[in-house]
């Protein structure tokens, strides 16, 4: 009973926006705290600083609470395009957004957004023979810990699981995202931070029960400069990424790290790069890589058996990786490959626990 209620609890102030100023709260009640016993132990000599690090967390609190849950701020301006950067750099440029200004996207960004989002999602460009939407909505939907979220893409798969699919619907949600970051706009993936039923509810009639699936959705909008101070941190720690030698293999036991460095791997620099920078559910990377010894075929894992958000990160490796590769000049195409066409003899710790295979990248031939 005990967990239960304070499960709800937990969930009440996190579809409610209150989560996020929790930490602050504890930090503060907890250094008045240890102002007080400190001045009973030791006077002024502990009191005083530490009672002056509980007015500064207070400070910082009402400040998160007037600026952000109240949306008491100044104005903000619109940010500058990106037209000006190469493919790799706008892919390393773009971060999740945890605040947005509360004003809507102007008619003419949302115009060119939506374009995109018709241009990737044409079935001529899936993977996969299923079809799969991103449907806009404008509406504060039920999310965490983004603030002041108002208008997202909303991406949509059959009811029938197809992992292609899944997979398409990364690969297609990233493009758009790309071309949201050029235009100057914040996005932020939102996976398990999502109350589906408040999406289904703005939704309406757009959405079948029946026949559709929410795979996640997407934040878009202008970002704003104000953040609750836990929100900072979560960022600063989710910047951490694993090394290249964790995520791309010379070989399908991903055990020998493929030297990406040296040719004919080291053709596409920083390809690899902004994989490794890829988004992912709870920045978990769950994607590896092998390079094959010719370096015209890439076969690519995903680590976990995630059904829905080891796909979904895995389509956006692949976004990344065919934006950096057509930056280059480098043709090729996606591919589903057999064991056999792949080549693989004798791996025998291949089993239900191991990374799975989904897709190859071919390169042309020149």
């Amino acid at each position: 009973m005990t967990d239960s209620l304070c499960w709800r609890i937990k969930t009440h102030l996190q579809w409610t926006g209150w989560l996020q100023y929790i930490p602050n709260v504890t930090a503060v009640l907890l250094s008045f705290l240890l102002a007080c016993l400190g001045g009973l132990v030791a006077g002024q000599v502990l009191f005083c600083p530490l009672a002056l690090l509980s007015c500064l967390l207070l400070l910082i609190l009402v400040f998160d609470l007037c600026t952000v849950k109240c949306g008491l701020r100044p104005w903000e301006p619109s940010p500058a395009r990106c037209d000006d950067l190469d493919a790799f750099d706008l892919m390393r440029k773009r971060r999740s957004c945890r605040s947005f200004q509360a004003r809507s996207l102007s008619t003419a960004d949302l115009g060119e957004l939506m374009e995109c989002v018709q241009h990737e999602t044409d079935p001529s460009r899936l993977l996969g023979s299923c079809p799969i939407r991103l449907d806009y909505v404008a509406a504060p939907l039920t999310v965490w810990p983004v603030v002041g979220g108002h208008e997202f893409l909303v991406a949509i798969a059959p009811r029938e699981y197809s992992r292609e699919a899944v997979i398409d619907v990364g690969r297609c949600l990233q493009k758009a995202v790309l071309h949201a970051t050029r235009m100057g706009l914040a996005t932020c993936w939102i996976g398990p931070g999502a109350d589906h039923e408040s999406v289904m509810k703005h939704l309406g009639d757009r959405f079948n029960p029946s026949n559709d699936h929410i795979i996640c959705i997407c934040a878009v909008g202008y970002s704003s400069n104000y953040i609750p101070a836990s929100i900072r941190l979560i960022q600063r720690v989710q910047r951490n990424r694993m090394p290249l030698s964790a995520l791309f293999f010379a070989g399908p036991c991903l055990q020998e790290p493929l030297a990406v460095h040296l040719h004919p791997w080291s053709q596409y620099g920083r390809c690899y790069e902004v994989c490794q920078w890829s988004p992912s559910s709870f920045n978990g990377q769950p994607i590896r890589c092998v390079g094959t010894a010719s370096g015209k075929r890439f076969d690519f894992y995903t680590a976990t058996q995630s059904r829905f958000y080891a796909p979904v990160a895995l389509g956006i490796w692949l976004a990344n990786w065919e934006t950096g590769c057509a930056a280059l000049g480098i043709r090729g195409r996606f591919q589903m490959l057999t064991q056999q066409e792949r080549a693989i003899k004798g791996v025998r710790w291949l089993s239900d626990d191991s990374p799975r295979y989904d897709v190859s990248w071919l390169a042309d031939d020149k």
